[in-house]
């Protein structure tokens, strides 16, 4: 849901990058998950004290930050919260995570790789799906090259070919 950027003042407060369509509605939620950046690091549980929107990015105060060294040891952290939290997709729409370790597969059949990583990149969502080569694509998740997603079959399929 977000990415912690920056310590923000003194007295522990975090500035965060949402990863959502609505940053707003990540402070809508009492606990947050933090996970220090790479993932080989537990979650850990985190409530909300208080919070505010601040241009792009959002302000939070996180039960047990102190100081601005706490803050600043979390830099980089991934935000979550828990998935019975969040409201479910409407039809066509997914939550990014749901896309991760899924198969890509272009119109001919070709598998290119798995899902890796959904991105944002400014103008849409990027998918990072890797080939068992070891090559890396990055793969616009746009309608006009996304034909389906079938979450079922843990597959996306698209319009792209391997030589892109």
């Amino acid at each position: 849901m977000g990415r912690i950027a920056a310590p923000y003042g003194v007295k522990g407060w975090v500035k965060v990058l949402p990863l959502t369509a609505e940053p707003e509605t990540l402070l809508a939620h009492a606990q947050w998950w933090v996970r220090p950046r790479g993932g080989s690091a537990p979650w850990r549980m985190h409530a909300l004290e208080s919070g505010r929107q601040h241009g792009a990015t959002l302000l939070a105060q996180l039960a047990g930050l102190s100081d601005r060294e706490a803050a600043a040891a979390l830099t980089g952290a991934d935000v979550g919260v828990a998935r019975a939290a969040l409201p479910a997709t409407k039809e066509n729409e997914y939550y990014w995570a749901d896309l991760t370790g899924l198969a890509v597969v272009n119109r001919q059949g070709v598998a290119l790789g798995e899902v890796r990583e959904v991105a944002e990149f400014g103008a849409h969502p990027v998918l990072r799906v890797h080939a068992a080569s070891g090559a890396e694509r990055l793969i616009p998740f746009v309608d006009a090259i996304v034909d389906r997603v079938d979450l079922r079959a843990k597959r996306i399929d698209v319009d792209w070919q391997p030589d892109y």
